[in-house]
């Protein structure tokens, strides 16, 4: 399959089924260890360095941006994501979620930094991921709201390619083209994390590496470090 001409391909055992199942556990303890934090109140829910169940795209479930584990498979993985995709990239940063029964992943495309990106397997029950390869289909929409502007998604219709991974496997796609998502979660647990890049060839991808902070591993209140200071 052409990256080229189809804008994804899948890349089996793009790690070894012993590591997935490391950071799946790994994963897993993570969210047990946030959740005590939280209610006994030894950190406040607003603190993110643990993780957080309060993000809008998939509400209620545990999520971490930066985790140091996923952003060391961000820089371990580039050479692989350079090899199918012929593009040499620049590091953005890494999202890890532990999906759980009853949830969904609405139709959507992806910003900036997620201009060359993988969703991997690291465990759990399996859970098909859909991929529509009309890039004219699904489309932001800002509409005008009083004095403000407030951005909507218009998703196609499309029933979409389905795409099943194995842990270790990952699909590596354009986020920011191809319309992706995933139905109702009929499991108990599904550990997934995503590692974005930019061409080094894009317009601004270099003002933008690291997804604006000073290097990886920091968390997400570092965006835009060097330009607040």
């Amino acid at each position: 399959m052409s990256f080229k001409k189809n804008k994804y391909v899948v890349a089996r055992k793009a790690i070894s089924e012993e590591l997935a199942n490391f950071l799946f556990n790994y994963f897993l303890m993570k969210r047990q260890v946030a959740k005590t934090l939280f209610e006994t109140k030894s950190i406040a829910p607003s603190e993110k360095m643990h993780g957080t169940w309060k993000e809008q795209q998939v509400p209620d479930t545990y999520a971490h941006y930066s985790d140091i584990a996923m952003e060391t498979l961000l820089l371990i993985l580039k050479p692989l994501m350079e090899k199918h995709t012929g593009a040499k990239l620049l590091e953005n940063y890494s999202y890890a979620r532990m999906y759980k029964n009853g949830d969904v992943l609405k139709k959507h495309k992806d910003r900036f930094s997620c201009e060359f990106s993988t969703t991997l397997n690291l465990g759990g029950d399996k859970w098909p991921i859909y991929l529509n390869p009309d890039q004219k289909e699904g489309q932001a929409i800002i509409k005008k709201e009083g004095n403000q502007e407030v951005k909507y998604y218009k998703a196609s219709n499309s029933k979409g390619i389905e795409i099943n991974l194995n842990p270790g496997d990952m699909l590596i796609y354009r986020g920011d083209l191809l319309e992706h998502w995933r139905d109702k979660f009929e499991g108990k647990d599904c550990g997934q994390v995503f590692l974005h890049y930019t061409s080094a060839n894009t317009p601004g991808a270099n003002d933008n590496i690291f997804d604006t902070r000073p290097h990886l591993g920091l968390p997400e209140f570092f965006k835009n470090f060097l330009a607040k200071r």
